[in-house]
């Protein structure tokens, strides 16, 4: 069994890089995306993301091993405020969501983390985590290559796309699967790099950005303006994400083993999203969020490790300022960004489906049947809502709906449905269990 590195370890500065490399090739796409789709800077998001990733570290005293990128969240509404009131004003709107979530902080400080249970049983945890992860797999088929465009079947032998696809997923999970000592702990990092070798070989990589590019170069600062309408535009959002961050503390808990909610807090946890959020909009980046594909990192290479976490960070904040090599990863194709996201998202879909059964969630039970079956089809199938200006879709609103489900069912007397089991074991289950006491890094 792969040895579990926790969260606190420390390991040696040439076995960490590698292993921050993997998360910063993991978040890179998806955080440079938003700004491309929003108008703001690319490298001034990489920026926020190493900023906002130390911030929340000290908030959360380095006990949660998170990395934060860019958010979706905020894309529509950006792009809104961007048009109507000006991209400084957005940038006042997005340190105003930040706001938010420390107000949500302070009250959460207040009134306890006791409501999560009841509103937040293992069935609709679970539930949440299979839909975090499976609401990215159409994104990850399509970059893939391998979903049909205009109803035209994928020709596999003359797709250059999906044999890179493949070939990338094929390395990582060979590596996983077989490689022993440091190879065995980098799968996606090794993954990324084979992929990468085998598009050139297919064409699919263009250098000529990277030749051209600077060394190195100052990213354009820019300082937000406040503009009442862009505020009341784009911080509401910040609900939507502040239900996000729970879902994916969730997941950390029940990977890692152990209850984040409670130690260091919730409260930190969301506080420090809201400080990395307000930071990054002050000098130009879009908000922040905890990432889903870092989590599918750590599911999958047992390394918890903060320090990796930061190191991560660290390499994003000089990447912000190295033009070339930050070009130079911008340039991986695709393909191989989406061979890799085929096992980090369906690892964790399959982290949520460990949480049902680990739980004893029973099937058998009316209203544990309904609770999964609704929040599952609404967070997969994306359903979208809107009022006014404001939108919630995908996870946050089955997230929202499965609570308000989950208030209003009646519950067994028994309790049948949930057995009695928490989503994060407790230490006597640990102590007697072996197997889970080595998964939970103790």
């Amino acid at each position: 069994m792969r040895r579990v590195i926790d969260v606190d370890e420390r390991l040696p500065l040439l076995t960490t890089l590698p292993l921050s490399l993997q998360h910063l090739f993991a978040m890179f796409g998806a955080t440079i995306l938003v700004p491309i789709l929003t108008g703001l800077n690319p490298s001034l998001a990489l920026l926020g993301s190493g900023l906002g990733t130390f911030t929340y570290i000290i908030c959360t005293k380095g006990k949660i091993p998170a990395y934060l990128g860019s958010s979706f969240a905020f894309i529509v509404p950006i792009i809104v405020a961007s048009k109507y009131y000006g991209v400084q004003a957005a940038l006042g709107g997005g340190v105003a969501a930040g706001l938010v979530y420390m107000a949500v902080a302070a009250i959460i400080h207040k009134a306890g983390t006791a409501w999560i249970d009841r509103f937040l049983p293992p069935v609709v945890v679970g539930s949440v985590v299979i839909v975090i992860g499976l609401a990215l797999a159409r994104t990850a088929v399509d970059m893939a290559g391998l979903l049909p465009k205009d109803g035209q079947a994928i020709n596999l032998l003359t797709s250059r796309n999906v044999w890179t696809a493949m070939f990338t997923l094929a390395a990582a999970v060979v590596a996983s699967a077989y490689f022993k000592g440091l190879l065995n702990v980098i799968p996606v990092l090794i993954g990324i790099v084979a992929g990468y070798i085998f598009a050139l070989t297919q064409g699919l990589v263009d250098l000529t950005p990277v030749l051209e590019a600077k060394w190195f170069a100052l990213p354009p600062f820019m300082t937000p303006r406040f503009s009442l309408p862009a505020i009341l535009l784009i911080a509401p959002v910040a609900v939507v994400s502040i239900t996000e961050h729970i879902g994916h503390l969730l997941v950390t808990n029940n990977i890692v083993g152990r209850d984040f909610t409670k130690d260091p807090g919730l409260d930190r946890s969301i506080l420090g999203d809201g400080l990395a959020t307000s930071l990054a909009s002050l000098f130009g980046g879009p908000p922040n969020t905890t990432y889903g594909e870092n989590i599918g990192v750590m599911a999958i290479t047992r390394v918890y490790s903060v320090w990796v976490i930061g190191w991560a960070a660290a390499l994003a904040v000089v990447l912000s300022f190295v033009q070339k090599l930050g070009v130079a990863i911008q340039t991986i194709p695709t393909p191989v960004l989406g061979g890799i996201s085929i096992l980090l998202f369906g690892t964790i879909a399959a982290a949520g489906v460990r949480m049902l059964v680990e739980s004893q969630v029973d099937f058998s039970e009316t209203r544990n049947l309904i609770l999964a079956s609704v929040i599952l089809v609404i967070g997969i199938g994306g359903a979208e809502l809107t009022i006014g200006n404001f939108s919630i879709h995908g996870m946050p609103l089955a997230t929202l709906i499965g609570i308000v489900l989950n208030l209003i069912l009646p519950t067994p007397q028994a309790e049948k449905g949930t057995k009695a089991a928490p989503a994060v074991r407790s230490e006597a289950e640990l102590a007697d269990d072996p197997t889970a006491k080595a998964a939970a890094g103790r």
